[in-house]
C-alpha cells in the first residue's frame, strides 16, 4: 500500500487504519494476532486504538484493546514497523477521566505499559473536556513530545471552533498542534462533518481518520431490514440507518458494486479513501474474509461518474453538499 502522511506530522501511515475496538471484545487475542498479521501483511501499518477499550463489556476494566495490541507488538518484534494510535480522556472509571495534566500523565504510563511500548505514535484527545483549559492539556502534551514519549497529538469528536481554539492556542504558546482529527463520518453520516469541519482540516493540513465508515455495518449492505438487526451484536446502532435514504444510498451502492464486479463494503470505503479531506478511514474486521474486502478497497479506484452517485445519493441538502471526491 502506499503510504499517506499524517497532517504535517512525520507520520505515514496506509490508507485504511485498523481500529482496534475489536480486541477483546468481538475478537479474542488469538484471533486478533490472527487479523493484525495478516493487515501488516497486506501493507497496512496504522493500527488505532484507546485506552478504554472495551471497558464497556462486561468483566472489562478498560485497557484491554492495547494489552493485546502490546502482547502481538512483542511477540513479532514489529514496533518499529507499525504506526500506533491511542486515546486517552474517556471515562476510566475509578482511574479517572478528562483532559487535565494530571490525568494525562498517569493515563499515558499506563497505555503505555499496555502497549509494552516507550513511545506513541499519535496521542489523541479522545472526546473534548471544556473543563479543563486547552493550554494546560496542549502543554502536557508539549512536555510528552519533549521526552519522546510521544510523537504526535490528534483530537477525535472536536467541534470546529474548539479545534480552531486549540490550534491558535498551539500557535501563540509554540506548542505542538493537533495534526489529526478523528471524527464520525460515512457515506450516511456526512453533515456534522461536512459543514465546518472538512474546509478546516483541508486548509490547516489536518490529518482525518474517519470512524464508523460503515455506519456499524449498515454500508457493507449486511442489514435491509429490521429482521436482519439480529445478525450481530451491532445490529442495535444500524436500525436509525433504515429509512428512504438509507435506502437510497444502498441502491446507488448496489448499483456500482455491479459495475465494478466487487462489493458494497468496497465501494463505501472506496468513496471515503479518495475523499479529499479523509487521510484513512478506520475499520474493524473479526475475520480474515472481512479483512480481505477492506485491503481491496484501498485499490478501488471510482471515477468521477461514480462518486458522483454516491453523492447525489447520499445527499443531506442538496444546496449545501460539496460534491467534490
Amino acid at each position: 500500500m502506499d503510504k499517506r502522511k499524517l497532517g504535517r506530522s512525520e507520520l505515514e501511515v496506509s490508507p485504511v487504519c485498523f481500529g482496534g475496538n475489536v480486541f477483546g471484545w468481538t475478537i479474542d487475542e488469538a484471533t486478533s494476532f490472527e487479523i493484525l498479521d495478516a493487515f501488516v501483511a497486506a501493507g497496512g501499518n496504522f493500527i488505532d486504538t484507546a485506552d478504554v477499550y472495551s471497558r464497556w463489556v462486561e468483566g472489562n476494566e478498560g485497557g484491554e484493546s492495547e494489552t493485546i495490541l502490546g502482547k502481538w507488538m512483542k511477540q513479532r518484534r514489529n514496533r518499529d514497523k507499525v504506526i500506533i494510535a491511542t486515546k486517552v480522556g474517556n471515562d476510566m472509571g475509578a482511574r479517572g477521566k478528562g483532559l487535565s495534566r494530571s490525568h494525562i500523565l498517569q493515563a499515558i504510563d499506563d497505555s503505555l505499559h499496555r502497549l509494552q511500548t516507550d513511545y506513541i505514535d499519535l496521542y489523541q484527545s479522545h472526546i473534548d473536556d471544556e473543563s479543563i483549559p486547552l493550554e494546560e492539556t496542549l502543554e502536557t502534551y508539549a512536555e510528552l513530545l519533549s521526552k519522546g514519549k510521544v510523537r504526535a497529538i490528534g483530537a477525535s469528536n472536536y467541534s470546529a471552533d474548539r479545534l480552531v481554539k486549540a490550534l491558535q492556542i498551539s500557535k501563540q504558546h509554540g506548542y505542538p498542534r493537533y495534526e489529526s482529527l478523528q471524527p464520525l463520518y460515512n457515506l450516511y453520516e456526512r453533515a456534522d462533518y461536512e459543514k465546518d469541519l472538512e474546509g478546516l482540516c483541508i486548509e490547516q493540513e489536518i490529518g482525518v481518520i474517519s470512524y464508523f465508515s460503515l455506519a456499524s455495518g449498515f454500508l457493507s449492505g449486511k442489514y435491509r431490514s429490521e429482521k436482519d438487526l439480529s445478525k450481530s451484536s451491532r445490529g442495535g446502532y444500524v436500525k436509525k440507518y433504515l429509512n428512504a435514504r438509507g435506502f437510497r444510498i444502498l441502491e446507488a451502492i448496489d448499483e456500482l458494486a455491479k459495475t465494478y464486479n466487487t462489493t458494497p463494503t468496497q465501494i463505501s470505503l472506496a468513496w471515503l479513501i479518495q475523499r479529499q479531506s479523509i487521510t484513512a478511514p478506520i475499520v474493524s474486521a473479526t475475520n480474515l474474509e472481512q479483512l480481505g474486502e477492506i485491503i481491496k478497497a484501498v485499490d478501488l479506484k471510482l471515477d468521477s461518474a461514480s462518486i458522483q452517485l454516491l453523492d447525489r445519493a447520499s445527499a443531506y441538502d442538496s444546496d449545501a453538499i460539496r460534491l467534490k471526491p
